[in-house]
């Protein structure tokens, strides 16, 4: 008869040691494939646009249900460099209308929109179908407390023609600068979505700008992380929903 295998002192130790860790490594294994595979991790985004928090907090609830591994945290217009920011690894998502041209970025592209001017019903540039630079000196300008580079009625309208409005007044809430404009407190340039509510009960109207200002969306990733599973499912959800609009 065969004598059962008997462990030595140090053959039970190992043993012993194995159950402990082997474990440990299939979770660990389980967690670089969730991680790699963005069904858990963290999603740290960021908006390059003050009005975008609009459209885009709805969208939230059902990625959540759909990703609850990963942790999903939102800054609204950062008050930071955006792009160093994700490149050092603080943001993993910016939504953004200015694309760089560089390697280690990518820019995702996820929808076009267009600039109006907003204003009350009864402001005598109604009468107007297109705004052209020159119908802005005399008027009070509500805008966003960013440099102007960063504002598209100035970069794209106005400088290039050389008006300079006769007051821009700062307001850092776009609920509130729509408000204002319904009010007849000033004139604001934002993107359609921003308004499209107040302009459907009658509170404002909007006007292009010139022949128009149309600006294109982009979620900018880090090159490496462009595939991403959940990166792209709420990219295709925003795509959805703003083609809804």
């Amino acid at each position: 008869k065969s004598r059962p295998l008997v462990l030595t002192a140090a053959g039970q130790h190992l043993l012993a040691l194995a159950r402990q860790v082997l474990p440990a490594l299939a979770q660990t294994e389980r967690q670089l494939v969730a991680l790699h595979s963005g069904e858990a991790g963290r999603l740290h985004l960021a908006l390059d646009c003050h009005s975008c928090i609009q459209w885009l907090l709805p969208l939230l609830p059902d990625f959540r249900r759909q990703w609850p591994g990963v942790d999903l945290e939102v800054e609204s217009v950062p008050g930071f460099d955006a792009i160093s920011a994700l490149l050092g690894g603080q943001l993993d998502l910016l939504l953004t209308s200015d694309v760089q041209a560089r390697g280690d970025l990518h820019f995702e592209p996820l929808f076009a929109f267009d600039l109006t001017l907003v204003m009350a019903p009864d402001h005598p540039l109604c009468q107007q179908r297109r705004i052209a630079p020159d119908d802005l000196r005399p008027e009070v300008l509500l805008v966003y407390p960013v440099e102007r580079a960063r504002m598209d009625v100035f970069s794209r309208f106005l400088q290039p023609a050389g008006v300079e409005p006769a007051r821009c007044k700062p307001v850092d809430n776009t609920s509130v600068m729509l408000q204002m404009a319904a009010a007849g407190l000033g004139l604001a340039a934002l993107p359609r979505w921003a308004s499209e509510e107040f302009v459907r009960q009658g509170l404002l109207e909007a006007r292009p700008l010139g022949e128009g200002i149309r600006r294109h969306m982009y979620g900018a990733v880090r090159a490496a992380d462009k595939d991403q599973a959940c990166l792209q499912s709420l990219f295709e959800r925003i795509r959805t929903r703003m083609a809804a609009q």
